[in-house]
């Protein structure tokens, strides 16, 4: 049987199905007195899962990257959103809500927003609620989360959607794959099992029912389509298709540190994208002739505070440093749309994505602006630094 689906991250796979199954909460809407309880109920589950959270950051950023351990930052943020722990607090002091009810009908109102706008990498966002809604409920009904770290052989993991914390902790030596019923190529989890390289299939709609642990599937993530049960003839088609992939990858992996050049003399620069100074590794190691865009936000978005200018010029020097004489474009601090920090206060905006935020933003701080353009400056005799502003509107 064959399901189409979503071609999320490339590759061949066969192997036994793993069912990772959403766990549902029965949430009763019974009224309570003890409002003092209910809310310290609350607070505890909070700062439960806000330590959990911690360690899968700590987790993603030692397998992956500072870039996808960010995702975990804005977990972190959900789970103390001060908006929705006043409406919570609101609900259950002033409607009687118990806090489980009142917390589980606040953030599906906040993931109900998200899906409404007319934005795709937005609507996805509504997923990252609804991770940090099941973690926090189930702290605070004393329910065990289904834990894709129980997972001790090779198997391809089949799930209603896979949340950005249970794709940080797929371990690669056994999941070979993942396959969902719903989600794009933009979500989190597609991201990240592009940066895991596993394949992954999403969108097929009704995976999970059709499917029971133990059987065998092909995964097939160029495609975009898995197999239930194949026969032998099947598997050996894909089999073949796998060994054809594998030795594409290697005719691929000649071609690092060989100049980019057309068959008709056109030659052109093979840059990386990254979004801290260790992220440079990777982008040698595949042949990057320089960085095309170094995102500097990362380094605000970890900090408590602005970052210093010595600590933003030793970030600089490091990947100028490391690139030698090749080409780094470090584009100035973008944030604003979906980007925030706890320190820097913003008004709502009803399109965030256009409205202040990047270069106009920092034209109205100067002092911030000046910190960074000064470390620039004081790195760029390290290497060959470009300075990129973001979001030039006109002239």
């Amino acid at each position: 049987m064959k399901i189409m689906g979503i071609a999320a991250s490339d590759g061949i796979s066969i192997k036994k199905v793993f069912k990772l199954e959403n766990i549902t909460f029965d949430i009763s809407k019974d009224n309570v007195t003890d409002t003092e309880k209910e809310m310290a109920k609350f607070t505890d589950a909070l700062k439960i899962s806000t330590e959990e959270i911690k360690v899968i950051k700590e987790k993603t950023l030692v397998n992956l990257d500072e870039e996808h351990a960010m995702i975990f930052e804005a977990h972190i943020q959900i789970v103390n959103d001060p908006e929705i722990m006043n409406q919570v607090k609101d609900l259950v002091k002033y409607q009687k809500y118990n806090v489980v009810h009142a917390y589980d009908t606040v953030t599906e109102s906040f993931a109900m927003i998200f899906e409404s706008m007319d934005n795709a990498y937005m609507n996805e966002r509504a997923a990252d609620v609804r991770d940090v809604k099941k973690r926090v409920i189930a702290h605070m009904l004393g329910v065990s989360l289904n834990d894709p770290n129980d997972i001790n052989e090779e198997v391809i993991v089949v799930a209603d959607d896979l949340s950005p914390s249970d794709t940080a902790q797929l371990d690669r030596k056994y999941v070979k794959g993942f396959v969902t019923n719903i989600g794009g190529r933009t979500s989190h989890s597609a991201i990240m099992a592009r940066s895991l390289e596993i394949p992954a299939v999403v969108g097929t709609k009704d995976i999970l029912k059709t499917v029971n642990n133990g059987d065998e599937l092909i995964l097939n993530g160029l495609d975009g389509y898995v197999i239930i049960n194949p026969s032998d003839s099947e598997k050996e088609e894909h089999l073949a298709i796998l060994k054809e992939y594998n030795e594409k990858i290697k005719i691929w992996s000649a071609f690092v540190g060989k100049e980019t050049i057309s068959k008709d003399g056109y030659k052109v620069e093979l840059a990386a994208n990254i979004g801290s100074p260790e992220d440079v590794k990777g982008a040698l190691e595949f042949g990057a002739e320089g960085i095309g865009l170094y995102r500097t936000e990362f380094l605000y978005m970890n900090n408590d505070d602005f970052p210093t200018e010595d600590e933003q010029y030793i970030a600089y020097k490091l990947v100028l440093e490391k690139m030698k004489d090749k080409k780094v474009v470090i584009r100035t601090l973008d944030i604003g749309g979906d980007k925030h920090l706890d320190y820097l206060p913003m008004d709502e905006e009803l399109n965030p994505f256009l409205g202040h935020r990047a270069l106009r933003l920092c034209l109205e701080n100067t002092s911030l602006f000046k910190t960074q353009i000064r470390a620039l400056l004081r790195a760029s005799i390290h290497g060959d630094l470009h300075i990129m502003f973001p979001m030039v509107a006109t002239l």
